[in-house]
């Protein structure tokens, strides 16, 4: 079966926390401080492995959890960095965030790696926030929280040359013709529900890969029929087959089907409309009349490269063939992919800025909602009194104690951070 979209959730592990220790060695009197930091969350990397054709594998297993770092320990001793986890992809994967659609990935090269979620940062420990002002301090970090959210998984066929066309025009039998590709074929609308792809071979040793992309129909470009899961795997072709019923015994207007299919591909994405085109008008075996061929090539107009073939009886095939591989040689590779290095780790981590938002609940109360201010708080240990005057003061520092005096904050109100609730004091 081929899967060529899927939602997937990912959750990067936890950091570790850190620990509040001390040195207490026999003979080293005030030995102070001796926690040690909690490991770093796993990441979840994806990485494309070209022996994958579909996201078949993510169809049944859909929720991916990475490892937590381990927790600090005494004696500074750091926690374990956990190893990340590797997720393989196909060539042609694209990655994006469900709740924004934001783009994370376009993955193409074997070996090429993303880090899509991030894991979180290990905790410090007491050691870490020693000072001449408190040489022993009581408290330590929680781990940061990894990243964790949904996304969506498309896969764009990674095909030289595709073949576009109406149902039923004949494009399943010129893959099966040209290739060893067998697609299931039949005499009604929509035989063709999944793309196929073929090796196909020229007589002069030169191959490139054809695929048989699932019939348009009229409103395409909207989602109509198989609308988008079409028109996304054409714009990874280099080089567009046109295929033409030009025998009209489906009932439909072969110069209609060309301008209607032709409009659908220029609203979906309008460079398409730029890249090299082969018009083949098939099934010749079956035309009577001959003025039919004069009449297309009058209406569509005489600059565009027009092949008359029957793929059932394989009759000019091999020409096509050759001027599509006399194409491929002359178009360069589309340029759709995201700036890669050395096709390893591309992703590039930054922090949250210190935004923040306050609204008010149906009880009255204020709640503070803001990445970097939900970071703090489920990294800091409230079971610890100087834990939490740390995060007052970062609150302070972040200029969220002011904004609340603004929205008119008063002595005694309570305020929420992800359900925590502090009481307000001047």
């Amino acid at each position: 079966m081929f899967i060529d979209q899927v939602d997937i959730y990912l959750k990067a592990g936890n950091g570790g926390n850190g620990i509040v220790a001390y040195r207490r060695e026999k003979y080293v009197p005030l030995g102070g401080p001796a926690g040690g930091d909690g490991g770093n969350g796993a990441d979840i990397i994806f990485e494309v492995d070209e022996g994958l054709r579909t996201l078949m594998d993510f169809r049944y297993q859909r929720h991916f959890k990475a490892k937590h770092g381990q927790n600090g320990m005494s004696s500074n001793a750091h926690g374990r960095n956990s190893e990340p986890l590797i997720l393989k992809v196909p060539p042609g994967t694209i990655v994006k965030r469900k709740d924004t659609g934001e783009t994370l990935a376009d993955l193409v090269h074997h070996g090429a790696q993303m880090v899509i979620a991030k894991g979180g940062r290990g905790g410090r420990g007491n050691s870490r926030f020693a000072s001449s002002r408190n040489p022993a301090p009581d408290f330590a970090e929680n781990g940061e929280p990894g990243e964790e959210f949904e996304v969506t998984m498309e896969l764009k066929l990674l095909a030289d040359v595709g073949l576009v066309g109406f149902p039923s025009v004949g494009k399943s039998t010129i893959l099966s013709a040209v290739s060893k590709a067998k697609a299931k074929r039949g005499d009604y609308p929509f035989t063709t529900i999944k793309p196929n792809l073929g090796v196909v071979q020229t007589g002069d040793g030169r191959s490139f890969v054809m695929a048989d992309l699932p019939g348009l129909i009229e409103g395409a470009s909207e989602g109509t029929g198989l609308g988008h899961q079409f028109l996304r795997h054409v714009e990874r072709t280099r080089v567009i087959v046109h295929v033409i019923d030009i025998s009209g015994l489906e009932g439909r207007d072969p110069i209609d089907d060309y301008r209607i299919i032709r409009e659908e591909m220029g609203l979906y994405n309008e460079s398409l409309l730029k890249r090299p085109e082969i018009i083949v008008l098939n099934k010749v075996d079956l035309v009577e009349d001959d003025e039919i061929f004069e009449q297309f090539r009058s209406a569509i107009g005489e600059d565009k490269e027009i092949h008359e073939i029957s793929a059932a009886t394989r009759q000019n095939l091999d020409t096509v063939l050759y001027r599509v591989a006399d194409l491929l040689e002359e178009t360069p590779e589309t340029e759709e992919v995201v700036e890669e290095t050395d096709h390893r780790v591309l992703y590039r981590y930054e922090k949250d800025p210190d935004a923040f938002k306050i609204s008010r609940d149906d009880d009255g109360a204020f709640v503070v909602t803001g990445d970097a201010i939900e970071r703090m708080f489920k990294m800091t240990d409230f079971n610890r009194e100087a834990a939490i005057r740390r995060f007052a003061r970062q609150m302070r520092s972040m200029g969220i104690d002011d904004a609340l005096r603004e929205r008119g904050i008063q002595t005694g109100d309570t305020v929420r951070i992800l359900g925590g609730e502090f009481e307000f004091v001047e």
